[in-house]
């Protein structure tokens, strides 16, 4: 009996261990992918929370100017971040949606 139970014990400790290192590779693969797919002009975030835009890339490293005529080189790892470019909108739109006659 005592087998049995130090076994049930040893099983609900290992199962959280086990789903948290899947998880913790699930993620590392993504991370993984997205590195490799990064590209010139793609907007990214280091992991210091620094945002830039990728001007030059390599194996091991990418250039990121920070601010106009600013560049800085980190190691390709510290990004962990691609961000999509966002809509922009046409001013003539959101005018005319907020002079539209509204119902009451």
């Amino acid at each position: 009996m005592g087998n049995y139970l130090f076994l049930i014990m040893l099983l609900i400790l290992m199962v959280p261990m086990f789903l948290a290192v899947r998880r913790q590779k699930k993620e590392m693969g993504k991370v993984a992918g997205m590195l490799a797919t990064l590209m010139v002009g793609d907007r990214v975030m280091t992991s210091s929370g620094l945002y830039g835009t990728i001007v030059a890339i390599d194996d091991e490293t990418v250039d990121l100017e920070i601010a106009e005529d600013i560049v800085t080189t980190w190691k390709k790892g510290a990004v962990v971040e691609r961000f999509e470019d966002e809509v922009e909108t046409d001013d003539a739109d959101v005018d005319a949606s907020n002079n539209a006659p509204t119902e009451h």
